[in-house]
């Protein structure tokens, strides 16, 4: 009722807006504030049933970086917590809060800007308890946090309600689920929500095949009103019509492009915060044909080959629409930050130029001039073996190389564009793992 009243308010003049609110109390104007009924978009308020009308169990909220569903998921939690939903008998009792890490379940579920403590008003908060993991509101309801990391720590206690933050993130996903639903056996109906930016999971998938789960979706764009414009600009920019941009703007789950190299789930599977000791690290280097506004990016990747025999990617360096001197200077630079042994520099297009550049910005830096004279997709393909056998593992997320790598089609490009970043990849991971390191200078491929 107080939403429509709202509603109503908003289309007239301001005047008569202010007046209307003047009019009402300290306690009532708090409650407002408070009342997500008022303030929610339409997906980011609970279902009431799933299909054929019966109740659901899973309401999944894909939703891309920034769009509210973690505020979403926190309110939901007040409201089953505090009894606040018009279809529940009773309050939850027991609730399972469950991130990758009880870090990112303390950071960004419970103390985030849209955690569960920002999201009730005074007299309702709930006591965060950190030395137990648990947060307990003033009726009695308590909340328990878990790591889907560990998920052996969900077999014993139970509950009537869950929230699950970024499932598509965690690395053991189906067996950290199983567990979870073992343990929703409390009340007259358990219940669970997942927030999460969507990734072409199986576990995903199937949720979202389940007939009694809802499933509600968000672009960053729709929560517009609360982010930074120039955040929304830039990534609109940037990433709007890519592929990334499909999965973290607008939510959409991105299937891997079929036939092609590089598959996601090779880079996830075997992805490490830290490399082990290295023997050798190269810098690659893919120069763009020109040097204006308009021209491709130049590719700078950091590569290295592991005593386990295994090469790990560094960094993503790469830089755009620069003066060739620019882009020499960040190359040298990637070179001496990881204490680099060499720079592999194709040189099809700018012939000695590209060496002679980097020789003016630094001549003790050693350089190995590499030419391509087959396509970018024959090139590609020994690269995208060692991938699928284990034997080049990621350091860390890189978006955007990523990106192309899994957009990288038999045309030689990746979302209609020259893969810059893909191939001072191949270059790198071909110097490293498929070439005699002791070769020419000049090295044809």
């Amino acid at each position: 009722m107080l939403r429509s009243v709202l509603l109503d308010l908003s289309a007239r003049p301001e005047a008569e807006r202010e007046a209307a609110l003047a009019t009402l109390s300290a306690p009532e104007i708090i409650s407002l504030a408070h009342d997500w009924q008022v303030w929610a978009r339409e997906d980011q308020l609970a279902p009431v049933t799933a299909t054929d009308n019966r109740p659901w169990q899973t309401w999944l909220i894909l939703g891309g970086r920034g769009s509210g569903k973690t505020r979403a998921g926190a309110e939901w939690v007040r409201a089953r917590a505090l009894g606040l939903h018009a279809n529940e008998c009773e309050p939850a009792r027991r609730i399972a809060l469950v991130g990758l890490t009880i870090a990112q379940v303390r950071s960004v579920m419970i103390e985030g800007v849209s955690g569960l403590l920002a999201v009730h008003a005074p007299h309702e908060r709930p006591h965060y308890d950190v030395s137990r993991n648990q947060i307990q509101w003033p009726n009695g309801a308590i909340a328990q946090m878990y790591a889907a990391d560990d998920p052996d720590n969900l077999r014993g206690p139970q509950f009537d309600a869950a929230w699950c933050d970024e499932l598509a993130k965690w690395r053991r996903a189906q067996h950290a689920w199983d567990m979870l639903q073992f343990a929703l056996r409390l009340g007259h109906q358990p219940q669970c929500v997942v927030t999460t930016t969507p990734r072409p999971i199986p576990l995903l998938k199937k949720l979202m095949a389940d007939e009694v789960t809802v499933t509600s979706r968000a672009k960053t764009t729709d929560n517009a009103a609360n982010l930074a414009p120039s955040f929304l600009s830039s990534v609109l920019k940037r990433y709007g019509g890519t592929a990334l941009g499909r999965q973290e703007i607008d939510g959409e789950i991105v299937e891997d492009r079929g036939g092609g190299l590089w598959r996601k789930s090779w880079l996830d599977q075997h992805r490490v915060a830290a490399p082990p000791e290295l023997a050798r690290i190269v810098v690659a280097v893919d120069p763009p044909v020109t040097s204006n506004t308009n021209s491709d990016a130049c590719g700078i990747i950091v590569a290295g080959l592991g005593e386990d025999g295994r090469a790990y990617v560094l960094a993503d360096r790469t830089i755009r629409g620069r003066e060739p001197t620019v882009w020499a200077r960040a190359a040298i630079a990637a070179y001496r930050d990881f204490a680099a042994d060499r720079i592999v520099a194709e040189v099809n297009q700018g012939g000695d130029l590209v060496v002679g550049v980097m020789r003016q910005v630094d001549a003790s830096v050693p350089i190995r001039a590499v030419r391509a004279t087959r396509g970018k997709w024959v090139r590609a393909e020994p690269v995208s073996a060692l991938y699928a056998e284990g034997r080049v593992i990621h350091v860390g997320e890189w978006p955007e190389l990523e990106s192309q790598m899994c957009a990288f089609g038999a045309d030689g490009l990746a979302q209609g564009k020259s893969p810059d970043r893909l191939d001072a990849l191949v270059w790198a991971l071909t110097d490293l793992m498929l070439t005699n390191p002791r070769s020419p200078t000049i090295r044809t491929l």
